[in-house]
């Protein structure tokens, strides 16, 4: 049987992939997290916005965010931080208006 993550469990995976730069990884929990019945919350986003961030992949990072926000989840400072970092490197300051 054995124990069934939750969402805090999901969210402590994805911020492992998120640093040590693996976004691909942090996708796939992500995807599971969603096959296993669970709601993504703010922090969820939050790690996947900053893994996003970590490799560079600013229109991932806006996708999450347009995402998250369609959920009526409300961004927090770090997810903001992290969007305006991930549109920073993707060199699309612009973007982050």
């Amino acid at each position: 049987d054995g124990v069934r993550p939750n969402i805090i469990t999901y969210n402590s995976l994805i911020s492992t992939c998120e640093r040590a730069g693996r976004l691909d990884q942090a996708l796939a929990v992500f995807d599971a997290l969603l096959d296993a019945g669970l709601t993504p919350d703010v922090i969820t986003y939050s790690a996947l916005i900053s893994a996003c961030e970590k490799v560079g992949s600013w229109e991932t990072a806006m996708d999450l965010f347009k995402e998250m926000t369609a959920n009526g989840l409300r961004p927090d400072d770090i997810t903001y931080n992290s969007l305006i970092s991930a549109c920073d490197k993707g060199m699309q300051p612009d973007k982050a208006q």
